[in-house]
């Protein structure tokens, strides 16, 4: 009976190897660059004189509201008049995901010239959109690390797993070279607070100045790399047909009444009037882009000379009073623990705030992180977990929508944040490429900081060692203190399930 099993699965396994296709040899990349001279744009003129006067210094805003950031993106698509270089993770076929993709295609109907990097993990069944933007004349799509098989891509893990599980992480969004958002956020609903959909609490930081160009060039190695397909050499080129019904299933997209609201929410946002006109309110500081070279996906993860790690901790410093980290996706493994545990032995106060397990959309990255809590708290670090009704519970226009922790963000000392996609798990430090960057600036950092005095007991659970050694998980509520004596909101189904998760040696994927 065993070797019928054995003979079953051999015989599926070359089936699945006999029906892979396989990536072209042979590419045509034309290369292509960010423009350097676009000052004269309306964005540049917008930013200029600002930043003339701050030699040296990029101007910094934050966008933490969701709409906020949505429209942010729309606007300067609009406001663009040379140039749009997108560089994301997901890019969701649904309400915002589609209305920016009919803000970039307004872009190139003016003559604008539009590069989107998308990576191709999350693509599956945007073949015939991606294509029909692709065949616009003034829009390039190119896919990081794509999969070969387009409708059975099971086929490429088999055949290809050590490639395919590794992926570009980045999210930047960059117009006429002037200014750009870079942080968490990747483009769907639920990175926008549209209602029904998990509210992911999440950060980005719209830029200017001199930090830019430095995105820039981080896209243009990107785009120029290796694995950086175009979409034309992988997929058919639209006919008239499939181009119909993509920009028809758009426009059906853009009459709902969730489009309704969030039409509305540019409409409502002053947000890039205010910076065309030079009134937006920048912090000026010191800040630069730490990012992973785009090799690494095909290199050894033993290779830590491509990693960003190391560069993220030089760029941050060694912390003298305090650290927060907000990481949703937590899993510090064995180097990282110890680490944080010599901080703390130094005299450093050191603050992390991830996902609950009521709140974390991957319970696998849960089990992983829960094998470390309890070292950590007796070594004197202060952990809170979001609870599932968190600050983005509560939608704008009144609906409700579960929350969970999307930010990455880490501070020291209040006078330096980093702001990006990298999450403090092996998967962002060995597997995929981040890209994020640090900023100099009190002001910037100690927002961070000033969340972890005043808000943070309030929309997240403290854990804490209970008198009997286990874990205890404090919630503070209006109506008073609460303590419970196992992980909150999750049935006892789920924490069996994160137990056997715990006991597998799946760490390295997470």
């Amino acid at each position: 009976m065993i070797r019928r099993v054995q003979r079953l699965l051999a015989a599926c396994f070359l089936a699945a190897l006999a029906g892979c296709a396989s990536l072209p040899q042979t590419v045509e990349r034309a290369p292509s660059n960010a423009p350097a001279d676009t000052a004269g744009t309306r964005l540049g003129r917008a930013v200029g004189a600002a930043a003339a006067a701050h030699p040296g210094l990029s101007g910094i805003h934050v966008l933490d509201a969701p709409r906020d950031a949505f429209a942010a993106r729309v606007l300067l698509a609009r406001a663009a008049e040379r140039t749009l270089d997108v560089q994301y993770y997901i890019w969701r076929a649904d309400t915002t995901g589609t209305l920016l993709c009919e803000a970039l295609w307004e872009a190139a109907e003016r003559g604008v010239r539009v590069r989107v990097l998308v990576d191709d993990g999350n693509t599956k069944g945007l073949d015939e959109a991606i294509a029909v933007l692709d065949a616009h004349r003034n829009i390039e799509v190119r896919l990081f690390n794509p999969f070969a098989n387009r409708s059975r891509r099971i086929a490429d893990f088999v055949s290809d797993f050590a490639r395919v599980n590794r992926r570009m992480h980045n999210k930047s969004f960059t117009a006429d070279n002037q200014v750009a958002i870079v942080g968490g956020r990747n483009i769907g609903d639920e990175y926008f607070g549209v209602a029904g959909s998990v509210a992911f609490a999440d950060l980005d930081l719209m830029v200017a100045g001199p930090v830019v160009p430095e995105v820039s060039k981080e896209f243009d190695a990107y785009w120029n790399s290796a694995s950086a397909y175009p979409a034309a050499a992988l997929l058919a080129a639209p006919d008239a047909a499939a181009s119909a019904n993509v920009r028809e299933k758009w426009a059906g997209v853009g009459e709902s009444d969730a489009a309704a609201k969030y039409i509305e929410a540019v409409r409502g946002t002053s947000l890039v009037t205010e910076l065309l006109r030079g009134r937006l309110a920048w912090e000026w500081a010191r800040a630069r882009v730490v990012s992973d070279d785009p090799a690494k996906v095909l290199s050894p993860p033993e290779r830590h000379d491509m990693h960003m790690l190391p560069l993220l901790e030089s760029a941050l410093g060694k912390p003298q009073r305090e650290m927060d980290l907000v990481s949703p996706y937590f899993v510090p493994a064995k180097d990282g623990t110890a680490a944080l545990l010599a901080l703390v032995q130094r005299g450093v106060k050191v603050r992390i705030l991830t996902n609950s397990l009521a709140a974390t959309d991957v319970s696998p990255v849960h089990a992983g992180y829960s094998k470390y809590r309890l070292e950590l708290l007796q070594g004197g670090v202060q952990l809170y977990e979001l609870k599932p009704t968190g600050p983005e519970k509560k939608t704008d226009d009144g609906g409700g929508s579960d929350a969970s922790l999307h930010a990455k963000t880490f501070a020291v000392d209040r006078s330096r944040i980093f702001v990006g996609s990298f999450n403090l798990d092996p998967r962002s430090a060995r597997l995929n490429t981040e890209l994020g960057v640090v900023v100099d600036s009190a002001p910037v950092a100690s927002r961070l900081a000033e969340a972890f005095d005043r808000v943070v007991a309030q929309v997240a659970y403290e854990v804490r060692i209970a008198p009997n050694a286990t874990l205890e998980w404090v919630e503070r509520t209006p109506s008073g203190v609460q303590v419970h004596a196992s992980e909150p909101g999750a049935s006892l189904l789920l924490r069996a399930w994160i137990g056997f998760l715990g006991w597998l040696p799946i760490e390295w994927l997470l």
